[in-house]
């Protein structure tokens, strides 16, 4: 017995945590060391859960089960357990407990469990039990408090997301609505071979018949509304929510993170850790909401629901006026109405209800059958309706009418229809269940009592069987039997992989993973995939041996990271120490042995070793090579960490600090010092770019490995949202629309450096002969190097020509020639633009399209130019000495016909002694112009 602690007054204790931190089982090992106790539950299974534990340890005769549906009430009981609505007043019990006190913020049933944690207490010891975000409320609203965290005994993981034919057994697959719950138990029945289905509105003896399926193995799933996040203790490895939404009797709301934690805390029993995550439809969690599901850190509630209980039973109008009184206290708040308060408001408009409650007793009776609950959840009309049915009977005849309430029972006393017909009427009875519960509504309460629950009972095991019929097959029972009894079944394989079960084909051996046949009924999957792995023990060492003694050429790799024997998967590429030594994953089935798995992994990790080493040989010469020294070796190295590939601008520094020996060295290893990019052009073929971004994407962690490009092309389109290096990956560099491949870029790259760019350049036919690009295409090229681009129209040069000499050769004296006169260098341009003229009026030469290029400052400086790159300018005229080696000293820049990217500014940018007139940037010819005078 407790000593008695009520020298400092009664202990109020809030034991707060998250799930599976055994705050109930506690709760229970107080209360039983008191001579009387009372503890209040948010729901009837729980509710009848806990009553079976306590008779079990105290016996039936202690023990009282009180709810709005069922009332076992000993003479002498000590012990009562009840629903928090049901919970007897004035008992005057020792020890007090209110589990999962964090319903005080729900909308609907929130003012009782606030009502409860305000006023019910032991008279020696009282305990609220609930999540950890009512601290500062509890804090706030209760003098004396102290409070016990509880940690949770097992750890809960994220698992994200999971098909439902992927679905990990002993799992429970959450829904919020009846027709979902339905949906996903025959899929997983196809899929699983069965489940078992728990909802808040079965009866407890349905409920239990289910969880003992379940629990005992017959199943191995669940399917389960909310209704588990209230305590109810499972064998559950797995929570998968089908959806993150709720109605809520009133709209569609995303659950709260606390509220998904509850039902995920569901996942791990005592020490076994569990997972959580969504299926089907639901979307992902967020990082947000997912980290705080496993850490158990929730935003502190802040309000409660509450209502007015000091209530006047003078009227019904003064009833609902004492109803909606506020409260002055900060931490609570009047909710919406809940179903009591809205069925009074609409009795008091029905003139014979409100005839008949005219005194307070009259009206208490109507508020007593407001209570009633809407099992049915037809509508509040009909819900209203009854209740007036039963007060004009009671308050004309002192009680129900007996042949009425016989009549409603026995019409529901029936047990044939469907699992939706029978789910109806088991409503109905839970209604007559609670009405039969009250004392004073009926005249034979004992015998009422007993029929309704015998209805209920009868109802319930219909309902399991319907649910089991429905939802579990049957043969899968019987098979499931046989092999657990030892009873052998009779499985082959052919020399295909074909297996067969008692001569039935029921799957393939597919490399070393056996593939259930979906021809199969899936009600039998689980059976028959055991009794297959028998018949394939001794298979499975034989492929494993033939594995081995295959050649290279019989094994290949996916493009996202997947290992094939032929046609069979059987295996997949993972992270490695280095980004050039993946590892590998085999897929091998566990009834296989370790012994199978290790050898083919052995074979696997041999395969890609050698696969890498042959497609990425010029990288394993530069490591080798011990000549290699200084500089030369860091920089192959840094070729090696990347694959081949390194954008110049990356490495400009190093690249500007390598002699030409280092250089000439590192070239003999196939390494071109592009003018964009450092790299190796044997590297650029399909077979090592397929495996380089295969490598890259494992090193990267990516979930969805970019696809290497078609072979042979020489620009593809550039896709949103698809990050630039995985186009460097495989030999491109994006620019503009389009990426463009990077040796025919620094071939593009080696015409433009000849250019003279100071005034622009033109676009030539080779340069886009070079891309494969339309002039359009190669103007967005262009600009995404960091090209300005001028887009004009001319009439072709023979016209211009033409019209040119015809204007020189005019009979009029040259002394005779007026003032403004063309002089003969402008005239091309005047006879030009009269051609344009010409042209637009239909009359004039044909027209052409062409582009001027001028650089544009901006975009990538030192790679965006047409001059040569760091590092090889030095190459000069063929035959030239090096610039590095001219005589001099510092080698010069801006000089001779090989440019820097300095030297390609506009002519405002640039220095010297002489500035040329800037040509009119609107004259569409400005480009003929100036090819005219560089002629001249």
């Amino acid at each position: 017995m407790v000593s008695d602690s009520a020298r400092g007054g009664p202990r109020i204790t809030a034991v707060l945590g998250p799930t599976n931190t055994g705050k109930t089982h506690y709760a229970l090992e107080r209360m039983l060391g008191y001579r009387t106790g009372v503890i209040g539950l948010p729901l009837r299974l729980l509710a009848r859960e806990v009553y079976d534990k306590l008779v079990g340890l105290r016996g039936p005769n202690a023990v009282a089960l009180v709810t709005g549906e069922e009332r076992i009430v000993p003479d002498r009981a000590q012990y009562w357990v009840a629903t928090v609505e049901a919970m007897p007043l004035g008992l005057g019990a020792e020890f007090v407990a209110i589990d999962e006190v964090q319903l005080c913020t729900d909308a609907e049933r929130g003012h009782v469990f606030t009502d409860r944690l305000l006023n019910m207490r032991g008279t020696q010891e009282t305990l609220f039990l609930g999540a950890d975000t009512m601290r500062p409320v509890i804090a706030g609203l209760v003098p004396d408090v102290q409070f016990l965290r509880r940690e949770r005994f097992s750890e809960l993981i994220h698992a994200g997301s999971k098909k439902l034919s992927r679905m990990p057994g002993r799992s429970a697959i959450v829904g919020f609505s009846v027709d979902n719950l339905y949906a996903i138990a025959e899929l997983m029945r196809r899929q699983k071979g069965g489940v078992a289905v728990v909802m808040g509105a079965l009866s407890p003896r349905t409920r239990n018949a289910q969880v003992e399926m379940y629990q005992n193995g017959d199943v191995d799933y669940l399917v389960a509304t909310d209704a588990i996040g209230m305590g109810l203790n499972l064998d559950i490895d797995h929570v998968a929510f089908s959806a993150l939404t709720k109605f809520d009797g009133h709209r569609m709301r995303p659950l709260l993170p606390s509220e998904l934690a509850q039902i995920a805390g569901r996942a791990g029993r005592h020490m076994n850790h569990g997972s959580f995550g969504v299926t089907g439809e639901a979307p992902l969690m967020s990082d947000e909401v997912a980290d705080a599901i496993c850490s158990h850190q929730f935003a502190p509630d802040k309000k409660l629901f509450w209502r007015n209980r000091d209530l006047v039973f003078g009227s019904i109008q003064a009833l609902i006026r004492s109803l909606e009184a506020p409260t002055s206290n900060d931490w609570l708040t009047r909710g919406r109405d809940a179903d009591d308060v809205m069925a009074l408001k609409l009795l008091a408009k029905d003139a014979e209800v409100t005839a008949r409650a005219t005194d307070g007793r009259s009206v208490s009776l109507l508020w007593e059958l407001c209570q009633l609950p809407d099992f049915r959840g037809i509508s509040h009309g009909e819900h209203a309706g009854l209740i007036t049915q039963l007060f004009n009977d009671i308050h004309q005849y002192g009680q129900v009418k007996r042949d009425w309430f016989a009549r409603q029972v026995k019409r529901i006393d029936r047990t044939d229809g469907d699992i939706d017909a029978l789910s109806k009427r088991l409503a109905y009875i839970r209604t007559w269940t609670y009405v039969a519960q009250r004392r004073d509504w009926l005249d034979d309460v004992s015998h009422w009592r007993g029929e309704t629950r015998a209805v209920e009972d009868r109802l319930s095991d219909a309902l399991h069987e319907r649910l089991t019929q429905r939802f579990v097959d049957r043969r899968t029972s019987v098979l499931l039997r046989r092999l657990k009894q030892k009873e052998s079944l009779v499985a082959d394989v052919n020399d295909k992989g074909e297996v067969t079960v008692e001569g039935q084909f029921v799957g393939r051996l597919e490399g070393f993973r056996f593939s259930q046949d979906t021809a199969q009924t899936p009600e039998e999957a689980k059976t028959l995939r055991a009794a297959s792995l028998k018949a394939l023990a001794p298979e499975f060492h034989l492929r494993a041996d033939r594995f081995y003694n295959a050649p290279d050429t019989e094994m290949d790799f996916t493009e996202q990271g997947g290992l094939m024997w032929g046609e069979h998967a059987v295996g997949k590429l993972v992270k490695g120490d280095d980004v050039a030594k993946p590892r590998v994953q085999a897929f091998v089935d566990d009834e296989a042995g370790s012994d199978v798995a290790e050898k083919v992994t052995r074979r696997l990790q041999h395969f890609i070793d050698r696969k890498v080493q042959a497609l990425f040989e010029p990288l394993t010469t530069i490591e080798k090579d011990e000549t290699l020294t200084g500089m030369a070796r860091g920089f192959g190295f840094r070729m090696i960490e990347n694959l081949g590939i390194i954008p110049r601008d990356q490495v400009a520094g190093e690249v500007k600090d390598l002699d030409q020996d280092a250089r000439g060295a590192l070239r003999k290893h196939g390494v071109r010092f592009g003018q964009f990019t450092i790299f190796m052009p044997l590297l650029l073929k399909p077979a090592p770019t397929r495996l380089r971004l295969v490598l890259d994407g494992l090193w990267k962690g990516l979930d969805e490995f970019p696809e290497s490009p078609p072979p042979g092309l020489v620009t593809i389109p550039v896709v949103e949202g698809v990050d630039s290096s995985a186009y460097l990956l495989s030999g491109y560099r994006p620019s503009g629309t389009r990426a463009i491949r990077i040796d025919m870029l620094e071939r593009l790259a080696d015409q433009l450096r000849v250019e003279d760019s100071r005034g622009g350049f033109e676009a030539k036919a080779d340069m886009l002969s070079i891309t494969g690009m339309t002039l359009e295409q190669f103007s967005d090229l262009m600009q995404g190097l960091g090209y300005k681009a001028e887009k004009g129209e001319r009439a072709k040069v023979k016209a211009v020509a033409e019209a040119a000499a015809e204007d020189v050769s005019s009979e009029a004296p040259a002394a005779e020639a007026p003032a403004e006169a063309p002089t003969a260098e402008e005239a091309p341009v005047e006879a030009a633009s009269e051609a344009t003229e010409a042209a637009a009026e239909g009359t004039g030469p044909e027209m052409e399209t062409f582009f001027t290029f001028t650089w544009g400052g901006f975009g990538r400086a030192r790679q965006g130019g047409a001059g040569k790159p760091r590092g090889e300018r030095g190459q000069g005229k063929p035959g030239g000495k090096p610039r590095g080696d001219r005589s001099g000293g510092k080698p010069k820049r801006g000089k001779g016909p090989n440019k820097g990217p300095r030297d390609m500014k506009p002519k405002s940018y640039q220095s010297g002694p002489k500035k040329e007139k800037a040509i009119d940037p609107d004259n569409p010819f400005a480009a003929a112009l100036m090819g005219l005078k560089d002629k001249g």
